[in-house]
Order: C-alpha cells, then structure tokens, then sequence
C-alpha cells in the first residue's frame, strides 16, 4: 500500500508538472538577473501568444503585457472555465463581445483578440503594465498583473529571442498534454509528431510565411531555403530572415533565436530531440538543458529542428 501511495504521488507529480516533473526554465540575458520555471504546456502557450504578437508587427513591450495577463489571468493555461462564462487564456466572455467559446478556447484567436485591444490603448508601450492590462480586461483586480511583471519580462526576451540561448526545457512528452489532446478546443497541442507537425504548429503560430522557401539575401548573399534535410525525414530546416515590416525592427538573429526558442518551448508537446541555429544547439533529455556549442554549425540563416523517431 505505502509503495502504490508512492508511485501515485510520482505520477500525480508528474502529469500536474510538480516537484520532478518535465520543466522549462528561462533565464535573464543578464548575468544575475531573474529566472521564471514553468511547465511545458505554459511554454507552448507562451510562445503562440508572443508568436502572434510579433506576426502583427508588435514590440517586445506589447509581448510582456500579454504574457502577464495571460499569467494573472489563467496561469497560461488554456482553461475552459472560469468567472461566469470567462474562457480560455485570457480569461475572455463570449457574453462581452470577444467571441465564442470555440474560438476563445484557440489560443491563437485569443492572443489575436488581446492584440487587437491592446493597440487600441493610447501610448501602451508608455503606460504602467499593470495599466495597460487591465484597460484591456477591465478586470476586479486590477493590480494583479503587476506581480507577473518580471517573469512575463524574462519570458517576452527570450520568446522573441532579444535574448539568445535563453530557453530550455528538458523535452520530456508531458502525459497531461497527451491526455488534453483531443478535448473540443481545450488544448494547444498537436496529435501528431514529425516534421509535417512541427510545420502545422508553425503555421499555427506564425502564418504560412514562416514556411517560405524562396531565395532571400542574407549577409548580402543569396540564400536558397529548404525546409528538410534530404534523405533525412526528421529535420525541419527552417529559414530566418529579418522581420521588416514596419514597427517590428527585430535583427535577423533575433528572428532566428525567436524561432528556435519557440521549438524548444514545443518539444514536448511536438516530440522534438534538437534544436541548432547560429553555433549552439538544445538537446532533449541532457542533463541540464543547455545549449552548447554545435559542432561547427554557425548559420544564422537557417534553424534546424530534429524529431524524434
């Protein structure tokens, strides 16, 4: 009875991502600066929600004020309950004009949604975030979201890869993301592993654009794209360029880091063993989640993402 009591405790544990569990872990680009630990399930919702805040061109700013909403407001899980009919990530009521439960409960939608407000606020980007959220939510407790501040901060970095090599999670499959795929639209996970689920999850997340295997300059030199290795049937190379529209001004290995983070943030969800780009690589499973030094591989040009078998 006692070793049953123990291993259901283990198991509890794990699937709820308590003391033991699969983990991520972003630090400051700063030596010294915060930390933030959190769940693969909150890493993959962390990085639709900044993914499609800089797919509208948005700065980092606008990136940290929906990251700790999305703490404050539902732990950055996609919950299909709340206060009255609230939903969702952000905790959004379809009787308040923010759309219907299906389409509230796709964090894609919902981040959209959040954006959509935010920029209708004057002088956001100047405004105390807590301010700045909560004439968004219009939320009880307004003050709330001050508390979320500085790990919504470490986190808007290093998902929108200002800071480089600042994410990592050890890759291990989350059995409750597992046992969530597949609830009506209660879930941000994908069904399927493989490359061909990687690249749905990119699109999910970043648009069909991302996916783009046109010749681009880079470093002043034409580029050819290609978005798998030949023979290989496990890795997607992904392209980086620089993201130039207007408001955006994020360098090319900004974008770069951006993208590989995010693959990092998804690896449980999506079974994804390695992650390379521009000198170091993520792999699943290490000890300590590192990245290290690729073995010679320097592009900037390109992200390399490799499934599992």
């Amino acid at each position: 009875m006692i070793l049953c009591a123990v291993a259901g405790y283990l198991v509890v544990q794990y699937v709820t991502g308590g003391s033991g569990g699969p983990g991520c872990k972003v630090v400051s680009g700063e030596a010294g600066g915060p930390s933030y630990e959190f769940t693969p399930e909150q890493a993959v919702n962390a990085a639709t929600i900044t993914a499609v805040g800089t797919g509208r061109g948005l700065p980092e700013r606008a990136v940290a004020i929906a990251l700790a909403t999305a703490l404050q407001e539902s732990g950055l899980r996609n919950i299909s309950h709340g206060d009255r009919d609230s939903l969702g990530l952000f905790q959004q009521r379809p009787s308040q004009g923010w759309g219907t439960p299906q389409e509230i409960l796709d964090p894609t939608y919902a981040a959209g949604e959040f954006y959509k407000h935010l920029v209708k606020v004057a002088d956001y980007q100047k405004l105390p975030l807590t301010v700045a959220a909560q004439r968004v939510q219009r939320s009880g407790y307004p003050e709330a979201y001050a508390k979320h501040e500085p790990d919504a901060t470490v986190l808007a970095a290093a998902l929108t890869g200002t800071s480089a090599a600042t994410l990592t999670c050890d890759g291990r499959q989350d059995p409750a993301q597992a046992a969530a795929t597949g609830s009506a639209g209660a879930t941000t996970q994908q069904a399927a592993t493989g490359p061909d689920a990687v690249r749905s999850a990119l699109v999910r997340d970043f648009g069909r654009d991302v996916l783009d295997t046109t010749a681009a300059e880079v470093g002043g030199k034409a580029s050819p794209r290609t978005l798998s290795a030949p023979g290989d049937g496990r890795t997607v190379t992904l392209p980086v360029r620089k993201d130039t529209r207007r408001g955006a001004g994020r360098s090319l290995t900004e974008r770069g880091w951006q993208l590989a983070h995010w693959a990092v943030a998804n690896s449980s969800a999506l079974r994804i063993e390695r992650v390379s780009y521009a000198g170091r690589q993520w792999t699943a499973g290490s000890t300590d989640s590192q990245w290290r030094p690729a073995g010679g591989e320097s592009s900037t040009a390109s992200v390399r993402i490799l499934t599992a078998r």
